[in-house]
């Protein structure tokens, strides 16, 4: 048997609905019941097709910034949708607070990374990943160097840029060490997905490299993983079924979700093809069939050229990412002297 392979997942704006931009959210999202917590569209149907299309050789892990005292309540939640998964990593905030670790509460490279790498020396050294994250915070920089740091493709001195700039503390940099002294060289990050939650342009991740796809929404995320091989057709299908009847997407809203992701490059025009050639076959109505694959056909657009995966510049792309943050954060409180 084959190893199994390791879908990774974050937690809020990635699989939950959660608002954490003020202290008030943050509160309010604290005491929720696991009953009222709302899932991303599409994002609990995709986890149970990607386990079901496994044919049970698959392994679900939570890594989510969410505090520790949470996970009675996630993993209620988690059961209420019928998730069965392997692991769950939340952060322990209360330690924080009590060294006076403020910056920690909300940084994500000395919290994920280490997390991320420490998961990987208990891994199957056989075992693909594919990881799931949003654009609400540092998802696809931390994801991206993981994916880099196992490969060794990072530099040690990039590195020490990376965590100086992150602001890591020195027990999250000796974790992300002795990790690292632990992982033979291996490359097993296949994909990672972005929610876009805050709608960020895709371009923002092109200097990742064509490893990290951004997707407004799940159906998006099923195509590119039909086009990995990791979801079956009547999976693909489900999904956009479970959009349609129980989040209100219609027809031209999937069909203009198909249409950017070939735009994009994100579907190559075989796997599109590939998926109506599978679909009928796997229960799909023929009308919606006929849809998407008239347009594989049909559509009047050029593929953008295929682009080769590199190791990104982090420390320049984390300077990037911060003042980003700075700018976003300056709005938001600009908009709310003037409510």
């Amino acid at each position: 048997m084959t190893a199994p392979h390791i879908y990774r997942w974050d937690l809020d704006k990635t699989y939950l609905q959660t608002d954490f931009d003020s202290l008030g959210a943050l509160l309010r999202t604290a005491l929720q019941r696991a009953a009222d917590k709302e899932n991303v569209p599409g994002s609990a149907e995709l986890l149970r097709a990607l386990r079901a299309d496994s044919a049970g050789n698959a392994l679900i892990y939570f890594v989510s910034g969410s505090p520790r005292q949470m996970r009675d309540v996630l993993s209620e939640k988690l059961r209420l949708d019928g998730i069965h998964f392997d692991g769950f990593i939340l952060k322990d905030n209360l330690r924080n607070l009590l060294k006076g670790r403020f910056k920690a509460l909300k940084e994500q490279v000395g919290y994920k990374l280490p997390a991320l790498l420490q998961a990987r020396v208990e891994a199957d050294t056989g075992s693909g990943e594919t990881l799931f994250g949003d654009d609400a915070e540092r998802d696809a920089l931390v994801y991206s160097l993981y994916a880099d740091l196992l490969a060794h493709r990072v530099p040690p001195e990039v590195l020490e840029q990376v965590l100086d700039l992150a602001g890591v503390y020195p027990d999250g940099r000796e974790l992300i060490h002795a990790a690292l002294d632990r992982l033979p060289a291996c490359d097993p990050v296949e994909r990672v997905i972005i929610h876009l939650d805050r709608r960020s342009p895709p371009i923002r991740f092109e200097a990742y490299g064509p490893r990290v796809v951004p997707v407004y929404n799940y159906f998006q995320a099923a195509l590119v993983l039909f086009q990995d091989r990791r979801l079956k057709a009547e999976g693909v299908g489900r999904i956009a079924t479970a959009l349609r009847d129980r989040y209100q997407f219609t027809l031209p809203m999937l069909l203009r979700s198909f249409q950017d992701t070939l735009r994009r490059g994100v579907l190559d025009y075989d796997a599109a093809a590939r998926l109506g050639q599978q679909a009928g076959g796997a229960g799909v109505a023929e009308e919606i069939i006929e849809v998407f694959a008239r347009e594989a056909r049909e559509v009047n657009m050029v593929a953008p050229l295929a682009r080769s995966q590199h190791v990104p510049d982090y420390p320049k792309l984390l300077q990037r990412e911060m003042q980003r943050h700075a700018i976003e954060k300056a709005r938001r409180k600009k908009r709310k002297r003037w409510l």
